[in-house]
């Protein structure tokens, strides 16, 4: 383990700064277009801007790595995002902005796709998991500290603007004196929308949604406690205290779902974010504002990982890359329209449509979960739906790592099983 962590903590390393800056340039824009005279409506369709131009990302990426490198790739994409956040400094209109989020889009996830096939092929079976799991911390505890950054006085208005760019174009410093070698890299064979479902609906349904929710509270709950007399500071923080919440239970959450089966944690955790969306419905007072979407944060954040992990015990090893490009579209897809709605929700049923529709996502979320349950067990052995009848034990890991770190007889499984869970 501690040889994997000398060998990758370059791209550690890098990836951190990538995620803190991230984090800050959201917030700040956010808070920022606040002050300016941005609308609420305006300031959706800017950041919804972001995930439009993953869904692009997502799909340009891995051919460009199989034609340039890992290296050339990640140095070229962190160079543009540094780029647009510069362009944020320098104007203030929102059509700039929104092209910028535009451009940020296109590469960030572009960014985790090398990062996440560098980390699969240069780690061993036996602890796959434990890498990727350091990487996933690092993806939510990233962006809470660049969000807890907003709250640096910065009189000129510049200053984090700038070191959000810093922070961007050192990020590839590291990679790029790093004697790690980057892997060999072959786009792999394609998995439709269509194909995933037929393996499993609730990742392509429960994605989207949970997509949809966690986009939709991150960018609306700066706003949402602006209106309340949050001052930028406070509305920041009870931003980062929501992912810390999340970080916090993220391994946990893992754990309890590699050993029971995945779809009554997503059960509960869509009923616990159900509840805590409720009860800020019924008691609007400010002071719940930091508790409430710190049990919300914690209640949807770690979703996604649990739902690509449960697509991952129906798939073949060589399923696996396509099938995780396909959820980062569905979630990419799921964000842009939560983005674009959620916010618009906050001053709706006299300022409580923001927690109602966070309260409705997780009644859906739940709905489809217990469905499958009823109708379709646990898979025994990954790659291979079990009948009707017969509970089976989801095996360990966390998204791609649970596949990868097993062994498989390609002849005895299905490459598209008609009955998904």
């Amino acid at each position: 383990m501690w040889r994997a962590l000398k060998e990758n903590w370059a791209l550690f390393l890098g990836m951190l700064m990538l995620m803190i800056a991230n984090g800050l340039l959201v917030t700040l824009l956010t808070i920022r277009g606040a002050t300016i005279g941005f609308s609420d409506f305006t300031i959706s369709v800017m950041q919804a801007c972001y995930p439009l131009g993953a869904l692009l990302g997502t799909i340009a990426t891995p051919m460009l790595i199989e034609r340039v490198g890992h290296i050339r790739v990640f140095s070229a994409l962190a160079s543009m995002v540094s780029v647009a956040a510069i362009v944020h400094l320098l104007t203030s209109d929102p059509v700039s902005w929104a092209a910028m989020r535009l451009l940020a889009g296109a590469c960030f996830p572009g960014l985790y796709v090398i990062t996440e096939s560098w980390l699969n092929a240069k780690t061993s079976n036996q602890i796959r998991a434990q890498v990727l799991s350091i990487y996933f911390i690092i993806q939510t505890a990233g962006p809470a500290l660049g969000t807890a950054m907003v709250a640096v006085p910065d009189p000129s208005g510049s200053m984090l603007f700038g070191v959000t760019s810093i922070l961007m174009s050192t990020a590839i410093v590291p990679l790029l004196l790093s004697a790690n070698r980057a892997p060999e890299y072959s786009a792999p064979e394609n998995m439709p929308v269509r194909k995933l479902y037929r393996v499993s609906p609730l990742t392509v349904l429960g994605i989207f949604c949970m997509g949809a929710g966690v986009a939709g509270w991150f960018i609306a709950l700066p706003l949402y406690a602006i209106s309340l007399g949050f001052t930028d500071a406070q509305a920041s923080g009870a931003l980062v205290v929501a992912m810390v919440a999340a970080a916090v239970v993220q391994y946990p959450v893992g754990w309890i779902s590699d050993r029971t089966d995945r779809r009554y944690v997503v059960i509960g955790l869509a009923v616990v974010c159900t509840a805590a969306a409720i009860w800020m419905a019924v008691d609007t007072a400010p002071s719940r504002i930091v508790i409430g979407f710190a049990v919300i944060g914690a209640a949807t954040l770690p979703v996604y990982s649990i739902l690509a992990a449960h697509a991952n015990d129906q798939l073949k090893p060589g399923q696996v890359v396509p099938a995780s490009g396909t959820m980062a579209f569905l979630l990419q897809l799921g964000q842009f329209f939560g983005i674009l709605v959620v916010p618009n929700m906050i001053f709706l049923a006299d300022g409580r449509g923001l927690q109602l529709s966070l309260a409705a996502l997780g009644i859906v979320i739940a709905a489809i979960a217990l469905a499958r349950r009823i109708t379709s067990e646990a898979p025994a052995e990954t790659g291979e739906v079990v009948p009707s009848g017969v509970i089976g034990m989801a095996q360990p890991g966390m998204i791609q790592a649970d596949v990868m770190s097993k062994e498989f007889d390609a002849e005895n499984i299905d490459t598209e099983p008609e009955q998904g869970l």
